[in-house]
């Protein structure tokens, strides 16, 4: 208990942290996979091969090794001096995007064809068939394996700490070198992962429960 009530503030930093590059690769994570998931339904072939190869290649490519470029090539190479938060939320929410993005295909393809092509036969485009007629049908199926990508994605976010981000991890990192007994630090480390996973999981299971009661 002493190791957190000296170094309170210390840890509640950590804590903000890892829910601030949580929330923000996240976002990026949504965006990007839902804008693939596109790519990888449309009519038009070059969207679909930079889409597959967005997949398969940030999915078969490690989280560490994805860090490791991200802040040891693209400030070389692109964006010199952006922050280690900014190169580490955009790393896990690159590499989460591949994953949310075969969630939301998944979820587009319980979707009748039928619906589809009701809206094409009304003169719909495909991103209006998408936007207006396909995805708010798909976002019941698709909220429960989000939930987990979410959690993993939380989770993942550790590795961040490691890369001079201030979070959980980080924190961990500092009492350790500091000669704190490591156990209550990583017990203490869990449960702010634990705050996190379990709200994460509340708020999808309301959205799951008020799709349901508006069906």
């Amino acid at each position: 208990m002493n190791v957190l009530l000296d170094h309170f503030s210390d840890f509640r930093d950590g804590f903000i942290g890892t829910v601030s590059i949580t929330a923000i690769s996240s976002a990026i994570a949504l965006v990007l996979g839902v804008l693939i998931a596109g790519f990888r339904v449309s009519p038009v072939p070059p969207l679909r091969f930079f889409g597959t190869l967005w997949v398969n290649l940030l999915r078969n490519t490690p989280l560490t090794l994805l860090f490791l470029v991200a802040f040891f090539v693209v400030p070389e190479i692109l964006f010199p001096g952006m922050s280690p938060f900014v190169l580490g939320a955009l790393a896990l929410g690159f590499y989460t995007s591949a994953f949310i993005c075969e969630a939301v295909r998944s979820g587009i393809n319980t979707v009748p064809v039928g619906q589809a092509e009701a809206a094409r036969s009304i003169g719909m485009t495909f991103s209006q068939t998408l936007r207006i007629v396909v995805l708010p049908q798909a976002t019941r199926t698709v909220l429960p394996p989000l939930s987990s990508i979410f959690i993993a994605l939380t989770k993942n976010s550790a590795i961040a700490g490691a890369f001079s981000v201030a979070d959980l991890f980080g924190w961990q990192k500092l009492m350790s070198e500091q000669g704190y007994d490591i156990v209550p630090i990583f017990l203490w480390v869990a449960l702010g992962y634990l705050v996190i996973t379990f709200t994460i999981s509340g708020i999808f299971r309301l959205l799951e429960s008020r799709l349901e009661v508006a069906r």
